[in-house]
């Protein structure tokens, strides 16, 4: 079997790769194996079109191949709220919290994640295009086998862009070389209250695969479970998963982001998060409808995620 995600060298889907690395898919009797498809409307294409099995994306982004939900299930979360981060060149001297610092600028960001800073901009009463904000992919980041937070950094570094809006681990690198300052940290509190319920990294499949092998299913859930519980109780495993897949300079940060993301190590997916994400679906323009909870999430599995 196949898990896609959109990026590897990121703290991101990390219960998902670890999950693979750490063997406890295939203690659920699970041969799953890892396959990198960026971005992330490719992955759910992949799942859609039966190259893949599962996807550990952005949840709000199984709309790009799934719309209205229709085909699609969340199995369970990796961790909860949004989970990029707002990171713009040192030089300009950005403050904690004040989204004013994109008036004018370019900021980096990968389809279909750049989704979330847009309509975070706005509810915090950014106008992009009176304010001149310029949003679009981070140069060089389309490449295949391209991981976007790492990437990111090294344009900021290069003032190929201004800011970026990406993950925890490009986020970590520009801040340590010296060349990024955190502007939003979303899941710590910072910008619009709504925006923490955008989306979430989640385990996603087809309703096809849940009706023809539901305990597969039930399975990948198990594991994610006990992949969070694994590196909550011994977050130094993290390093081990990180040397297997990672350059060794981001294997040696990821230890320390995985300790960080633990309070947020919560395989469930509450119909208050769903409400907020369809929300912020239609706000942007990729949902229509008002989709029931069940239709967005596999309930079925709900007592396995604790």
């Amino acid at each position: 079997m196949k898990l896609a995600v959109p990026d590897v060298i990121s703290n991101s889907y990390f219960p998902a790769a670890a999950a693979i690395e750490l063997g406890f898919f295939r203690e659920e009797g699970l041969d799953v194996s890892l396959e990198m498809i960026f971005p992330v409307d490719k992955a759910y294409a992949a799942l859609r079109d039966g190259a893949v099995d599962f996807v550990g994306g952005s949840s709000h982004s199984a709309l790009a191949a799934f719309p209205e939900w229709q085909g699609a299930k969340l199995l369970c979360a990796q961790a909860q709220g949004m989970y990029w981060f707002f990171v713009m060149h040192k030089d300009l001297n950005a403050q904690r919290g004040d989204v004013s610092v994109v008036k004018g600028k370019s900021i980096g960001a990968a389809p279909w994640v750049e989704m979330g800073l847009r309509r975070l901009l706005i509810e915090a009463g950014i106008d992009l295009a009176r304010d001149g904000v310029k949003i679009a992919p981070v140069p060089g980041a389309q490449g295949a086998g391209v991981n976007f937070g790492v990437t990111a950094a090294k344009a900021l570094e290069e003032r190929k862009i201004d800011g970026f809006w990406a993950n925890g681990m490009g986020a970590e690198v520009a801040v340590r070389r010296g060349v990024g300052t955190v502007v939003l940290d979303v899941r710590r509190g910072d910008g619009p209250k709504p925006c923490f319920n955008y989306t979430m990294a989640s385990i996603a499949t087809t309703d096809a695969l849940i009706a023809r092998a539901p305990e597969t299913a039930a399975a990948a859930v198990r594991a994610i479970v006990k992949t969070q519980k694994a590196l909550r109780a011994n977050p130094e495993r993290a390093t081990e998963v990180g040397q297997k897949l990672f350059p060794a300079s981001e294997a040696s940060l990821i230890a320390e982001l995985i300790r960080r993301d633990l309070p947020f190590y919560d395989a469930s997916i509450t119909p208050g998060f769903v409400s907020g994400m369809n929300q912020f679906a239609r706000d942007i323009g990729i949902l229509k409808g008002n989709p029931r909870y069940e239709d967005v999430v596999a309930t079925q599995f709900a007592p396995l995620w604790t």
